[in-house]
């Protein structure tokens, strides 16, 4: 369950926003004021910088935060229809969330979760920071074996839920920070460095081309593991005070065998991973094993749960917060706006042809600005990878290098939740407030820049891919 705030806090935050959020719906009744934007493509912008505004101000649940955005599209003329801007509703992605958040209710109620956290609390002995180590190491490997972000943070999430509770760490604390920040967001990074590894991979692959699964390690595993590297020091760092409370050791009693139940389950999901892993030769939507996933969970004398877990278990606003988040993408897109915005930030890129570093800084600088207005990482990199490859020919440069830049520097970060499905399932259990994520996106951001320019550029040119071709 999130955290419940105070009357002041929520006051406070009420009039803190009152003013711009005032002057952004104002501004829906405007006339056209952006050249070469159109009317629906500036509406289409507003709307989406009214929704991230509500997000991050946590005035609003994010579930109503995201049906507002959606029916402000429809009202204001952003999108042609009611049915266009339901678009993201009718896409696989939510329903792949809901899938995985299934599986994470399922090791919690086969009694997996409390067999996991026992045996990480003792094998920690105590030391707080052993745990986050524990947890930081686990991601490369984990990655081979649950290589969706989002499906590993849907289990140990509930994991590391369970082991707080019995090792009586209260809900917010500076070790919970820790470990949840590094669940939404280093994450993440482990799985880009497989092709197989999510939509980020996948797609940007795909926009690059030809790009095979070991090519795209190699160029991919030493930038990815630098930046998981420096994120996981960051946060540290930040949440240092955390590391020094103790955790108690678990008494040792006599394991119990593993039950029928927690085989299943544990077959269930390794399946489902399976099929992840071999979708080059089946090429099925990664929907589709997450569903099967689910029915096979919910399905008497075979999976642990019934209904009713689901009820108390998933996060259901999460299903609204993703799907609005790609309507609002596709309105972006389909309006004009999208298209205009990457004009504006990185069209002019070109006239610095004689400095390569310099096309590269304003690369990441552009990236960083549409990151923040556009929340879903499909419609950032459908709309940034094609102009950075752009940008790349035009000034000699290296367009695959280019658009890889590009997406490190939007891959790298999380400014509000509503941009990784990961980030959504840790945030629901109230550990780390939005403005908590947002300061760590920033620190991200210097993170994931350093990254590109002191380990990216000169490993890329190493294996074969130099800035200047």
């Amino acid at each position: 369950m999130r955290r419940t705030e105070t009357a002041e806090a929520r006051e406070a935050k009420r009039r803190a926003l009152a003013v711009p959020l005032a002057a952004l719906v104002a501004a829906l009744f405007l006339p056209p004021v952006f050249t070469g934007l159109s009317l629906a493509g500036q509406r289409a912008l507003i709307v989406t910088v009214i929704t991230i505004v509500l997000w991050t101000g946590e005035i609003l649940e994010p579930g109503v935060a995201a049906l507002i955005g959606v029916t402000l599209l429809a009202l204001s003329g952003a999108t042609k229809s009611l049915r266009d801007a339901l678009q993201g509703f009718a896409n696989p992605v939510p329903f792949f969330l809901v899938g995985v958040l299934t599986m994470g209710v399922a090791v919690v109620r086969s009694g997996l979760a409390e067999r996991l956290a026992r045996t990480i609390l003792e094998r920690a002995r105590g030391r707080s920071l052993t745990v986050y180590l524990q947890l930081v190491f686990s991601f490369p490997v984990l990655t081979f074996i649950l290589p969706s972000a989002t499906t590993r943070s849907g289990i140990l999430i509930h994991i590391y839920d369970e082991l707080f509770t019995l090792g009586g760490v209260p809900r917010g604390a500076d070790v919970a920070k820790a470990v949840m920040l590094a669940l939404s967001s280093m994450n993440r990074l482990a799985s880009t460095t497989l092709l197989t590894g999510g939509i980020t991979p996948v797609m940007s692959a795909a926009i690059i081309g030809g790009m095979s699964w070991s090519a795209w390690f190699t160029l991919m595993s030493v930038p990815y593991y630098a930046i998981l590297l420096m994120g996981s020091v960051l946060t540290y760092t930040l949440y240092r005070r955390g590391f020094g409370r103790g955790l108690p050791v678990p008494e040792r009693a006599q394991r119990q065998p593993i039950s029928g139940v927690e085989w299943r389950t544990i077959a269930i999901i390794l399946g489902a991973s399976v099929l992840w892993l071999t979708d080059g030769f089946h090429h099925l939507d990664p929907a589709l094993p997450a569903l099967l996933a689910f029915v096979a969970l919910l399905t008497p004398r075979l999976g642990p749960l019934v209904w009713s877990d689901l009820d108390r278990g998933v996060g259901w606003a999460n299903f609204f917060v993703i799907a609005a988040s790609i309507s609002l993408a596709q309105a972006l897109v389909a309006s004009g706006a999208a298209p205009w915005l990457g004009r504006v930030l990185v069209g002019g890129l070109p006239i610095l042809g004689d400095s390569a570093l310099a096309v590269v800084v304003l690369l990441m600088l552009g990236a960083t600005a549409l990151r923040v207005l556009v929340p879903n990482i499909s419609g950032f990199l459908a709309l940034a990878l094609p102009i950075a490859m752009s940008v790349g020919r035009e000034t000699g440069l290296n367009p695959v290098v280019c658009a890889l830049v590009v997406m490190i520097t939007g891959d790298a970060v999380v400014y509000y939740p509503a941009q990784s499905s990961s980030a959504l399932v840790i945030y629901e259990r109230g550990h780390v407030s939005a403005g908590e994520m947002l300061r760590f996106g920033l620190w991200m951001t210097l993170v994931g820049w350093i990254a590109i320019l002191l380990v990216a550029l000169p490993w890329w040119s190493l294996v074969g891919e130099p800035l200047r071709q």
